[in-house]
């Protein structure tokens, strides 16, 4: 189908013009074709009308863990390590695959409503997680949760799992999904494991997706442990050879973001997630001044407790001024771009999207601006760093397709989704 969002405001997050306050865009299948005045030669299928609306690209959701919308709100204010052994993990261990298709469907029809377009997602029972990420049309970056224990087989077989994934999955639906290694965090994996996972992604030719120092107790056993931070250790065993993602990246110090700018890692901050859980503030600021690529994610929906990405942006960009003391720090279109672009580069996605440009894909949220909220329209930048709401997501278009218009989702079945992740919550947490 082709389409045409004639008369929008667009936030392209392309460098040399990142805003334009009326224009319009044309889509021929899954890709952008043209942007700017009216074409009357390009014929199109639907017209959709952006007068008092912004254009701009799907949010990227750079790290959570989508089955675990089955716990929201099950175990808070508790700190992460009791958090993790005494509430998630006992009941985790009771998941089956079918939960986790359900809670990954509920939080990707969440982020959907909320604009986000794209997704990294760690995690078990994958296959799943791809079944429903194929089924609602949403495009995703899979990795299968790898955590070592003492049977050498089960470690063997987590590894042919991934590979099974890849085989499976890699580009698959209509391109929208990838696959990646996904070594939960170097407290969780040795090291000789660790190089195992990177021989894996080396042979499948794909990145990592890795927790790395999110709290203090982390960084704190690796130096009694290696004699080095996390980040070093990491480097030294050679898992920051092939492109990485590295979540959370809280507690680093100043070699350990030199590291990170000489390996080109891309550390995905989640400011929400790592407040709730007391885990501290990554130094976003002074790796952003490095020219670190820094992506922006929720971390689970059981630990936010949303998958808004919004809500995401609009602490990056407040919360680090007050840390550091500086108005300046983390201007409204630098922490857009942790959401979109950013992200895009962390998930080696950026050359089909991240950006509205001729020749990508169109993956395109549009954004209702006729709002009390956002009047007056001073600063469209600031508006959706600072004013805008999950909310205000009119519309949400993916690989060229319309998967939400007027706040509609046509792809799944809501009221279903919810009545199943409820039921099977609640099931779920009385096996404990």
């Amino acid at each position: 189908m082709n389409l045409l969002i004639k008369n929008v405001a667009l936030l392209s997050m392309k460098e040399e013009q990142p805003l334009m306050e009326n224009t319009n865009i044309y889509i021929e299948g899954d890709t952008i074709t043209y942007i700017g005045e009216i074409n009357p030669d390009i014929k199109v299928d639907r017209v959709i009308d952006g007068t008092k609306k912004i254009a701009m690209p799907g949010l990227i959701n750079a790290h959570t863990h989508l089955g675990m919308s089955l716990f929201r709100n099950y175990a808070d204010d508790v700190p992460l390590f009791d958090w993790l052994s005494k509430h998630i993990w006992p009941v985790e261990s009771k998941l089956s695959a079918e939960d986790v298709y359900w809670g990954s469907l509920l939080s990707m029809i969440e982020m959907i409503y909320s604009g986000t377009t794209t997704f990294c997602d760690m995690y078990f029972f994958m296959d799943e997680v791809a079944k429903a990420t194929e089924e609602v049309g949403i495009r995703g970056v899979l990795t299968r949760g790898i955590i070592e224990e003492s049977d050498a087989e089960i470690n063997k077989e987590k590894l042919r799992d991934t590979r099974k994934l890849y085989n499976t999955w890699h580009n698959k639906a209509e391109g929208r999904i990838k696959v990646m290694v996904g070594p939960h965090a170097p407290y969780t994996c040795s090291s000789s494991y660790l190089k195992e996972v990177v021989e894996l992604a080396k042979e499948l030719n794909t990145g990592i997706h890795i927790h790395v120092s999110e709290t203090k107790k982390e960084v704190e056993e690796s130096l009694q442990k290696h004699g080095k931070s996390p980040v070093k250790h990491l480097k030294d065993i050679g898992v920051f050879d092939v492109p990485t993602i590295a979540a959370h990246c809280v507690h680093i110090s100043d070699e350990d973001i030199e590291i990170l700018k000489e390996m080109k890692v891309s550390p995905v901050y989640n400011p929400t997630s790592n407040a709730k859980l007391a885990s501290g503030f990554a130094p976003v600021d002074q790796m952003l001044k490095k020219g670190i690529n820094v992506a922006l994610g929720t971390d689970g929906p059981a630990s936010n407790n949303n998958l808004n990405m919004f809500e995401e942006v609009h602490f990056a960009a407040t919360i680090n001024k007050a840390l550091n003391y500086d108005a300046l720090a983390v201007p409204a279109l630098e922490a857009l771009k942790m959401a979109t672009i950013n992200g895009a580069k962390a998930l080696l996605w950026d050359k089909e999207i991240g950006s509205i440009e001729v020749g990508k894909k169109a993956d395109i949220v549009i954004i209702d601006i006729d709002k009390p909220h956002f009047y007056p329209h001073h600063n469209l930048i600031s508006a959706l760093a600072y004013t805008a709401q999950a909310s205000d997501v009119d519309t949400v278009i993916i690989n060229g397709k319309i998967i939400m218009e007027n706040r509609e989702i046509k792809t799944a079945d809501v009221e279903k989704v919810m009545y199943n992740v409820g039921k099977r919550a609640k099931e779920l947490i009385g096996k404990k």
